[in-house]
């Protein structure tokens, strides 16, 4: 891995890391600066009014990034129509975050291009309350990964192989099940 691709990832690793809950107060933020992700979970005070249980995390691999974002919703608000435009502009407002926050960690850009669209999955945890859980596949720019190389040689010692031969013996003489009998 090149030593850009590495601080690509740990200054988006860093941008995710700085929307903690309670960010986007300023009294609450660690720098003083009122950070606003586009979570519901950011509306109203948070000492005062009912929570919204909602937050966001991203993994890698390889070239790409995924966001998931996963929130407890109402019943009613599932039968609205536009839920899932919602959910998917939730994610993109996810994004612009990660892209502003990069941007100031490390002074560069760094360009998330969606890879298809976006999966919302909806679960019941009873007859009022359900939760939600989506993501969505990016392509992070600039990042050099190295191809795959050819397969490695075989490094099996030889006492290993001499016990997997070994594995291999005879049947025992007081088995009278055919070796085809238990499978269906």
């Amino acid at each position: 891995m090149s030593k850009e691709t590495l601080e690509i990832i740990q200054g988006l690793a860093q941008a995710a890391a700085n929307a903690y809950d309670g960010a986007h107060m300023e009294n609450y933020s660690h720098d003083g600066k009122a950070r606003k992700v586009g979570l519901m979970r950011e509306e109203g005070i948070p000492l005062l009014d009912k929570r919204c249980i909602d937050g966001f995390k991203v993994k890698f691999y390889g070239d790409s990034m995924i966001i998931n974002y996963q929130s407890d919703v109402m019943m009613k608000d599932l039968k609205e129509n536009g839920f899932e435009n919602e959910i998917t502009r939730t994610i993109n407002e996810v994004k612009k975050f990660l892209q502003k926050e990069y941007k100031a960690i490390t002074g560069k850009s760094v360009s998330l291009t969606a890879k298809g669209e976006p999966q919302v999955i909806v679960q019941t945890t009873s007859n009022v309350r359900t939760f939600v859980q989506a993501y969505q596949h990016y392509k992070i720019g600039g990042l050099q990964i190295d191809e795959i190389q050819s397969p490695s040689e075989d490094t099996t010692r030889d006492i290993t192989k001499k016990f997997l031969e070994f594995a291999k013996a005879k049947r025992p003489q007081n088995e009278f099940i055919k070796s085809g009998d238990n499978q269906k």
